[in-house]
């Protein structure tokens, strides 16, 4: 097991957690407000997210977690949920970054499961990349909106970080941007997943933790830590996967053929 499903599953239980809490749905998954019954399925979600989280804890069990985590999060939230609102707001990019926050979600979710489901293993490879597809395509997004939302981005910044706030914000636009770039096109991907784990790990204590020691008593500061991580440890789970990969490829030069001793064993004569 590596430390990046654990990364994530901890992410994930932290929503859950922050949701259960306050009884309501993640701000990420805008859930209809006349929906029947909103409250009492907002727990149900919640509850799920904490136990599928958990569930990634453990080998045994991390297959149906990630595979659970990888449906809720591709279908229920980002296509039934972000995606019911498309119509009205189509032309609105915060809609578009919102969702891929969910969807890196799922990517790691699906990564989790191909890991460990005990599947062929190319059909293990193809959901890997897959999951590793979209989440470049979400960093792409995400980077985009750094640039797009640069009055609410760069106060973001801890002030006294020099040179400027907003150099940091067009900084951090340029690293998603560039990282979600190596990801599709496989160039440097793994350093670009190791950097992107570093930077997000690094948004937790310069930027979330000040917010909610700020606001404790706020939801989105509660909700927006609990993201981070979980986002934290999509990165890593697919950094991990790029390192599996690259031990399982075959060596370049294609397969040295037998040795003389089991050439000789097979035809003695």
């Amino acid at each position: 097991m590596t430390f990046g499903w654990r990364v994530y599953g901890l992410g994930v239980m932290a929503m859950g957690l922050v949701c259960l809490a306050w009884g309501s749905f993640d701000p990420g998954q805008p859930a209809p407000k006349d929906l029947p019954d909103r409250t009492v399925l907002a727990y149900v979600a919640a509850a799920f997210m904490f136990l599928a989280g958990a569930a990634v804890e453990r080998r045994r069990t991390a297959a149906w977690g990630g595979g659970a985590l990888a449906a809720y999060f591709a279908l229920v939230v980002v296509v039934l949920m972000n995606g019911r609102l498309l119509p009205a707001d189509y032309a609105e990019y915060g809609l578009y970054s919102g969702a891929a926050e969910q969807l890196a979600i799922a990517a790691g979710g699906l990564i989790v499961y191909a890991a460990n489901a005990g599947i062929d293993p190319p059909l293990a490879a193809r959901l890997t990349r897959i999951g590793r597809l979209a989440f470049g395509v979400c960093a792409v997004l995400f980077g985009g909106a750094h640039f797009i939302y640069m009055n609410l981005t760069a106060p973001l910044v801890p002030s006294w970080l020099p040179p400027t706030q907003v150099f940091w914000g067009y900084a951090t636009g340029i690293a998603h941007t560039a990282a979600g770039v190596a990801l599709l096109t496989g160039v440097q991907a793994r350093l670009a997943a190791i950097l992107l784990t570093v930077m997000y790990a690094s948004f937790t204590p310069l930027v979330h933790i000040p917010l909610l020691l700020a606001h404790p008593s706020s939801f989105e500061s509660w909700t927006e830590n609990a993201l981070n991580l979980a986002l934290t440890g999509v990165a890593w789970v697919v950094a991990d996967s790029l390192a599996m990969s690259s031990r399982t490829q075959p060596r370049s030069g294609g397969d040295p053929g037998p040795t003389s001793r089991q050439r000789w064993q097979a035809d003695p004569g």
